[in-house]
């Protein structure tokens, strides 16, 4: 199967002296994948977004979305792309009907009933003035406008910001919807547990380059072997770190925090030897791994 978006080194730079705000970005988002894209701001987020779209052209390297050049073809693909930016701009004098109508004549809907049917799921009143709605409700009318031609390829910057708790799981359903028809989606988000809950696979992004992808499944799986011990005394440190497979992750008091990747027999030995307090594997925690990535340490 062929990537749905495909970059191959893929960089931006504004002006001929500046930093590079993306440089040699190389990844791929598969038909029916939602792939995170994370970052601190002024990461490269958004100049990769725009590049993909080709609001900017990029300074080197390539990417296609289905195929088709990023700068070569870019009117063609846009027919396939529903595009959510992070502050969209709209007519504020126009209803949220007559704005999406508006928008349905530039990029005609394959099944015309959908978007009243996203209407209705995301309790939106579309005969108000956009300049009337709330900044939720702008939000819910600019998700209609990128999910109702039900797109090949959906790129969305922050698109949960401003929904209510309710709206995101609606919006989340929306996701899965799509990728279960084979639309591959490419998002970036600052609500971690919004990605760790929707998506396939993540990449890091910091100073404009990637510097890890990560399958969430695969995460999922080494945080099942992450242990927080509270020990009734001075935690063993010493005897720990010699366990096979095990890494003190951190450590304060009687707490000590450890990964361990291999046999969990070893680990129950060692701490059969003392008196525990409390043992918890703790959840997956995609924000310790994100924060370990940005602070420039190797990931455990």
């Amino acid at each position: 199967m062929d990537a749905a978006i495909d970059c191959r080194d893929l960089s931006k730079r504004y002006t001929r002296n500046a930093p590079y705000a993306l440089k040699d970005l190389t990844l791929s988002v598969m038909p029916g994948e939602v792939y995170g894209f994370l970052g601190p701001n002024g990461a490269g987020k958004s100049t990769t977004i725009r590049t993909l779209l080709n609001f900017i052209q990029p300074t080197a390297g390539s990417a296609t979305i289905l195929g088709q050049d990023i700068v070569k073809n870019s009117v063609a693909i846009k027919r396939s792309i529903g595009y959510l930016s992070s502050d969209m701009s709209m007519y504020p004098k126009m209803t949220g009907h007559e704005f999406l109508t508006y928008l349905s004549e530039l990029q005609p809907a394959t099944k015309p009933a959908y978007r009243q049917e996203l209407a209705k799921r995301l309790k939106t009143d579309l005969n108000k003035r956009l300049s009337d709605l709330s900044r939720g409700n702008r939000q819910k009318v600019a998700i209609i406008q990128a999910f109702m031609h039900q797109p090949s390829v959906l790129i969305l910057d922050e698109p949960s910001s401003g929904l209510d708790p309710l709206m995101q799981e609606i919006f989340y359903d929306l996701l899965n919807e799509s990728k279960q028809r084979g639309a591959a989606i490419f998002m970036s988000s600052h609500i971690l547990s919004e990605v760790q809950k929707i998506c396939d696979r993540v990449g890091i992004i910091r100073d404009g380059q990637l510097v890890v992808e990560r399958n969430i499944a695969e995460m999922a799986k080494e945080a099942a072997h992450t242990f927080e011990i509270t020990f009734a005394d001075q935690p063993p440190l010493a005897n720990l770190r010699k366990v096979p497979g095990v890494k003190v992750a951190s450590h304060k008091g009687a707490n000590v925090t450890v990964h361990l990747r291999g046999e969990l027999t070893p680990l129950l030995a060692e701490l059969a030897k003392h008196e525990v307090v409390k043992l918890d594997a703790r959840q997956l925690d995609l924000e310790e791994m994100f924060m370990r990535y940005y602070n420039g340490q190797e990931a455990q």
